[in-house]
């Protein structure tokens, strides 16, 4: 019996008991459902994550769509501001230059007006001078023999353009 003073067989038995209590109290069974349990909760929270995966993916197009369809409307918004901009830039060259021509036709009229003016100031002192100077001139030229024979050939005349 000098094998029962060997250390190995008692900690081989020890082992072999501990095994039979795990075995008699279902241990492995216990063990598998836990680890069975945890392989569905990884497993469903694999699916939650493919799910939200999926889900973010969709989102994720959604919005690509709505950048682009935000970029195309800046972009017409773009074109509409520039041809608008465009219009106006022409519209206002147009009432430019009808301003300028108002104000042009406008201003030949007045200088038409001032050089009317002027000819008829120019004509009046023309015609005062004219006088002015025949007036000299007659009363240098005329004496008073000439002058009675003017009156008297005047009333002449006057006398058969009465009849």
């Amino acid at each position: 019996m000098e094998f029962l003073q060997e250390p190995e067989l008692w900690v081989g038995l020890g082992f072999a008991i501990v095994i039979g209590i795990f075995l008699y109290q279902r241990v492995p069974a216990f063990v598998t459902a836990a680890l069975d349990a945890r392989a569905a909760g990884i497993a469903k929270e694999l699916g939650e994550a493919r799910k939200l995966r999926e889900e973010a993916e969709a989102l994720l197009a959604q919005y690509k769509q709505r950048v682009a369809d935000v970029e195309k409307e800046a972009e017409g918004i773009l074109r509409e501001a520039k041809a608008e901009a465009e219009r106006f830039a022409a519209e206002s060259r147009n009432q430019l230059k009808l301003q300028i021509e108002r104000r042009a036709k406008v201003a030949q009229d007045k200088i038409a007006q001032a050089e009317s003016q002027a000819m008829a100031e120019i004509r009046a002192l023309a015609a005062d001078t004219a006088t002015a100077a025949a007036e000299k001139l007659i009363a240098a030229r005329l004496d008073e023999k000439r002058a009675g024979e003017l009156i008297s050939g005047s009333l002449k005349e006057l006398s058969g353009k009465l009849n």
